[in-house]
Parts: C-alpha cells; structure tokens; sequence
C-alpha cells in the first residue's frame, strides 16, 4: 500500500546534484516538496524543473524546500541542469536526486506499473516540519504540473495548521476563509475579532486571521 496523507515521510539518504543528502537533514525544520520526474531530457520536465527554478524565492519566503527525483545518473542530470537554465531562462539550484536503482521511487511509490513500468510518474509531496505528508498529487507524465496551484495549496496548509479554518473552493491568499465546525459560533466570534459572517450554521466565514 502506498503512502497516505499524515504517514511520516520515510527518510532517504541520496546521491543530489548538490551532493551526498540526508533527506531530514535537508529539510531540517523547513516545509518540504518532494517531486519526480519520468526522465531526464524530456520536454514536460525541463519546463517543470524550470518553473520550479524560477519560482524558488516564492518558495524560500514560504519556508519550503524543494527536491527533485528522476532516475537518471548524475552526469546526465548537471548536462540537463545546463539545457534547462537555458531555454527557461532559469538557475537550477535546488538539488536532483539521481535514482538509478529506483530507491526512492519505490519508497515513495512513484512507479505505477498500469501508466509506465519502468518510468515515474508525476509525484509530488508537500511534507510538513514534524515530516508528516500534508498532500499527494499524481500526475499522469503527460501532463505538467500547475505550480501556482502547488504555492495556492501551501498557503492554505501552512494557514490551516495554524488556526482553526479551513479554505473554500478555488481560495486565494487574502480571501475570507472558512471556520471549522468543531468551533461554535459563539466560540468563533471571540476567537475570531475580525468578525464571523454566517450562511448556515455549519458555514461561516472570517477575515484571513494571520
């Protein structure tokens, strides 16, 4: 069976394009983006890894760290690194997992025998600091991720982690959110001072409170 959303992440230790890494020690108290890619070399993937690249500040200021798997060795991902930084006008600075022997794909479960048996598809884990799995997305290798969505998706786990609300459909940084049920509305007009708007009583809204 593979892993589920709250399953501890297993911890790795792998040959990066920045070096020997311990998985934990690299995320140390950080948020965390574990992703893979089906090979190197591949049209899909250098846009991805590019976008990932170009995107890294929007990362750092959310305290995430990214890591990259494909299966490839370590030579073919640096002359990859060089095709990537230039036609997406990119630095590839984050490190590269080099899976030759697929140990971290089968430990994540990236190989799925129906879609490719030889070939990751496209994984990606957001990993929380007590190195819990907060989300799993599964995309098929023909199809590129949307990275606004991946930042949309932390804002409101690194929101919800922190204060009794949930996000509503298609939420957006700023934009009112949901408070929970197990709180009451009596309880929720205290906790929340910017005030609580509610539709039914198991839908009510508040300010963004951080």
């Amino acid at each position: 069976m593979g892993l589920r959303l709250g399953d501890i992440a297993p911890n790795f230790q792998a040959n990066t394009t920045l070096g020997f890494i311990d998985f934990y020690a690299y995320l140390g108290n950080s948020w965390g983006i574990l992703f893979s890619h089906p090979a190197d070399f591949t049209p899909v993937c250098t846009t991805e890894l590019g976008k990932t690249a170009l995107l890294q500040e929007s990362f750092a200021s959310r305290n995430i760290k990214v890591m990259a798997v494909s299966v490839d060795d370590i030579d073919s991902h640096h002359n990859w690194i060089k095709d990537i930084n230039e036609t997406q006008q990119a630095t590839v600075n984050f490190p590269i997992i080099a899976d030759e022997k697929k140990v971290v794909a089968v430990l994540y479960d990236m190989i799925h025998p129906n879609a490719s048996e030889t070939q990751t598809v496209r994984s990606l884990f957001i990993i929380g600091p007590d190195k819990k799995i907060k989300l799993i997305i599964v995309y098929p290798a023909s199809t590129g991720r949307n990275f606004y969505e991946i930042l949309r998706v932390i804002d409101s786990l690194q929101l919800t982690s922190n204060h009794s609300v949930a996000t509503p459909a298609d939420w957006k940084q700023g934009e009112d959110v949901i408070v929970v049920p197990a709180i009451s509305t009596e309880d929720a007009i205290e906790k929340f001072p910017k005030g609580v708007k509610v539709i039914k009583p198991y839908l009510r809204y508040t300010p963004q409170p951080d």
